[in-house]
């Protein structure tokens, strides 16, 4: 009895140091609807068609990526939103290390490393229309995080799927699409 006590508490914390944020898995229920990927490291390696080796570097640590992507202006997601998601990140020990804006977006980094396990990272792109979550198990490089962002949002497949979930939102709303 010791024994299946002892193998189901290494069970459970195996799955718990694998686990995305409690905080990203309320968000896509709250804004069911919302564009979501999931990523491990042999997709996050297919993404990488040039063989660049920076991009393996980059991708090196990470173990799993959870991609979330939300319509602001579809699911009434405001200011006051993004206030209590970062306080909620937080409330999970993450902490934040660096907020940055680039091309108009702007970029905030959370970090949460827990002694025995492995680390997670959060990266919240947010711009006047859409908030992108990147729910990472494992580490990034802080300083390439947009790097990451833009490969996966101009790989091919995943790209196309990003902008037709944005053109078909757009065309529910009525915007000329081109």
């Amino acid at each position: 009895m010791k024994k299946l006590t002892l193998v189901s508490l290494l069970t459970l914390f195996s799955i718990s140091t694998f686990a995305q944020a409690k905080t990203t898995d309320a968000l896509q229920k709250q804004f069911d609807g919302s564009l979501s990927l999931y990523f491990y490291k042999n997709t996050l390696r297919m993404l990488n068609q040039s063989d660049n080796k920076e991009f393996d570097e980059l991708i090196r640590n990470i173990e799993k990526l959870k991609f979330l992507m939300i319509d602001k202006t579809d699911k009434g997601f405001v200011v006051g939103d993004y206030k209590k998601l970062a306080k909620d990140y937080q409330g999970e020990s993450y902490e934040s290390i660096m907020s940055s804006r680039h091309e108009g977006r702007n970029f905030d980094v959370y970090f949460k490393d827990v002694k025995g396990s492995t680390p997670g990272t959060v990266v919240i792109v947010n711009d006047s229309t859409s908030l992108f979550i990147l729910d990472i198990v494992g580490k990034i490089d802080v300083s390439k995080v947009g790097t990451l962002f833009s490969a996966i949002d101009e790989s091919t497949d995943i790209g196309s799927r990003i902008k037709n979930f944005v053109k078909n939102k757009d065309k529910e709303f009525g915007k000329k699409v081109d």
